[in-house]
């Protein structure tokens, strides 16, 4: 996989959790909203906000590792690269 495709990939396993979190919450509020009448905009914002911060709290470690094995990767990659244009061992 090229290191833009894994960067990619990588993004979307960071990102995925909280953006599920955040769907089901609002799916959840919508139809809360719809079935108690209840047309409130604003109304969406705290249950969102509570869910990623609940989210963030669980997967926050996972994702911290991913970007550090992430990072490291890139790094290594960084080190061929220089080694391999410079000639030298």
């Amino acid at each position: 996989m090229s290191t833009g495709a894994h960067a990619m990939w990588v993004a979307m396993e960071l990102a995925l959790p909280i953006l599920v979190a955040s769907l089901v919450v609002g799916l959840l509020v919508s139809v809360f909203q719809a079935v108690t009448q209840l047309q409130e905009p604003t109304l969406t914002f705290i249950p969102k906000i509570l869910a990623v911060v609940a989210v963030m709290v669980f997967v926050g470690p996972w994702m911290v590792n991913t970007m550090i094995d992430y990072t490291h990767e890139l790094f290594g990659k960084m080190e061929q690269v220089g080694r391999s244009t410079q000639g030298g061992p």
